[in-house]
């Protein structure tokens, strides 16, 4: 995700890092070469392009950016849940790790509800990588290793579902701390529900990944942007002449560049520009667990060329 103070409105013109300009620069300048063909063409006599109304390219121009409009606020949608599922998460964990510091007697002498408080908050941790990785389809296989111990890791990573069986493993410590009384039922209850509110925020993580915008509705706005732009230097040559190359290039930086952006917030799980910080979230969670149980947290991940990953 890109984080920067806002520049002035002179220096957002030239910016680069996180627009959709490299990416559509290539198809920009196939088509701003076509449109000059056009006007050779056209100025060659080899075609004749009749002069007529732009009106119905205005018509259809403004529908198509209404439509592109609306498949861009349904990706941003997608966009917004995801962070607030990551949010839910960072206070679920806070919220687990204060239950069961308050609801524990940490300082009695020969106790294991420390030892098990501990392995809890980190089956928690290692269920935030977990995530983290399915959802970007890496491995995950060094944090969980530095939370989980080798062996522990190499045990999660034979399950389908890593994340969730990090879960189970945290529910089992909860289970051994009420068996050995070190809750009662209604600290069990306390403690389960926050695991059940983690399980809830992976599953809503996962129908986001799994289910991406219906694939007709994006190769509709998809075709119609291409085909509108390829069009248009029809309808301006006749009227502007070689002028027709920069508006046509202009009007397509703003159609496909949405195009692009809705793909990229379609998707907010992976590494691309303007996607979701998910390492940075992550470190916000190990912070969290860190200076519950005493330990020296890590440093807040900081942005590196204007960029949190």
């Amino acid at each position: 995700m890109i984080v920067r103070p806002r520049p002035n409105a002179i220096a957002l013109l030239f910016i680069i890092r996180g627009s959709v300009v490299p990416r559509v620069l290539p198809h920009l300048l196939v088509l701003g070469a076509f449109a000059f063909l056009v006007v050779k063409l056209h100025d060659s006599n080899w075609i004749v392009l009749p002069e007529f109304s732009i009106a119905p390219f205005a018509l259809l121009g403004i529908a198509l950016s209404i439509f592109l409009g609306f498949r861009n606020n349904a990706a941003y949608d997608r966009w917004w849940e995801a962070r607030k599922q990551w949010g839910e998460m960072v206070y679920e964990i806070r919220s687990l790790a204060r239950s069961s510091e308050t609801l524990l007697d940490l300082q009695a002498e020969h106790s294991d509800a420390g030892p098990l408080r501990r392995r809890l908050l980190e089956w928690c941790a290692a269920h935030c990588h977990a995530l983290r990785a399915s959802l970007r389809q890496e491995s995950g296989q060094a944090e969980l290793e530095t939370w989980l111990g080798k062996e522990d890791a190499a045990h999660t990573l034979k399950h389908t579902n890593h994340a969730d069986y990090c879960l189970r493993r945290a529910g089992r410590i909860i289970g051994s701390l009420y068996r050995q009384g070190h809750i009662d039922a209604m600290g069990l209850r306390i403690l389960d529900e926050h695991l059940t509110r983690l399980a809830a925020v992976q599953s809503s993580c996962e129908r986001i990944a799994t289910t991406p915008l219906p694939f007709a509705y994006t190769l509709l706005t998809h075709r119609t942007a291409y085909i509108y732009c390829y069009l248009l230097p029809f309808a301006l040559v006749p009227a502007i002449g070689a002028y027709a190359v920069l508006f046509t290039m202009v009007v397509a930086y703003t159609f496909f560049g949405l195009d692009v952006l809705s793909q990229e917030l379609e998707g907010p799980f992976g590494r691309e520009a303007n996607d979701l910080p998910l390492d940075a979230l992550c470190r916000v969670n190990e912070i969290s667990i860190a200076e519950s149980l005493g330990q020296q947290p890590p440093p807040l991940l900081q942005p590196v060329k204007n960029r949190l990953t």
